[in-house]
C-alpha cells in the first residue's frame, strides 16, 4: 500500500478495527490519530491490501517488529468476499513478506473467531500461547 492508497484503505482499516476491538479508532479527534498511525505503517512499507475495482477486499499490518519477528496485525476481508480464500492468501504472502526480511511472523487472534483460527492454520501458524487484553479507557 502507498500514501495514495490511504484514502481508500482507511475505511477497511476502521471496519475491521471497531469490528475486533469494540471502539472506533476515529472517536475523540476524527480519526487524525488513526490515519496519523497507518500512514507511518504505509510509509514503512508495512501495510498490505488486496484492491479490487479501487475497493480494499483484503488488508493487513505489520504492526511490531523485533529483530527476529513480525506480527500480523488487522487482518480483514471484506464482508462480501469472506469465504473465497482471500485472507488464506493474503495472510500467507504477508507472513512471506515477513520472512523475506529474516524475521519470524506471528500473530494473535481472538478464541471466538473460528474462520480466522482455521485460515491461519491453512497458512502454517499454530498456537504457541494464550492471554488476554484489556482494554481500559
Amino acid at each position: 500500500v502507498t500514501m495514495d492508497d490511504l484514502d481508500a484503505y482507511l475505511p477497511a482499516a476502521i471496519d475491521m478495527f471497531i469490528g475486533e476491538v469494540g471502539v472506533d479508532p476515529t472517536a475523540g479527534d476524527g480519526g487524525r490519530s488513526y490515519r496519523r498511525r497507518l500512514a507511518s505503517l504505509v510509509n514503512a512499507q508495512r501495510v498490505f491490501a488486496r484492491f479490487d475495482d479501487g475497493r480494499v477486499v483484503f488488508k493487513a499490518e505489520i504492526g511490531s517488529l523485533s529483530r527476529r519477528v513480525g506480527q500480523i496485525q488487522g487482518v480483514w476481508v471484506a464482508p462480501d468476499r469472506r469465504g473465497e480464500g482471500l485472507g488464506i492468501a493474503g495472510t500467507a504472502s504477508v507472513a512471506e513478506a515477513v520472512i523475506s526480511h529474516g524475521r519470524t511472523p506471528s500473530l494473535y487472534v481472538n478464541s471466538f473467531n473460528v474462520a480466522a483460527r482455521a485460515a491461519y492454520a491453512r497458512v502454517g501458524f499454530v498456537d504457541v500461547g494464550t492471554f488476554a487484553t484489556i482494554l481500559v479507557d
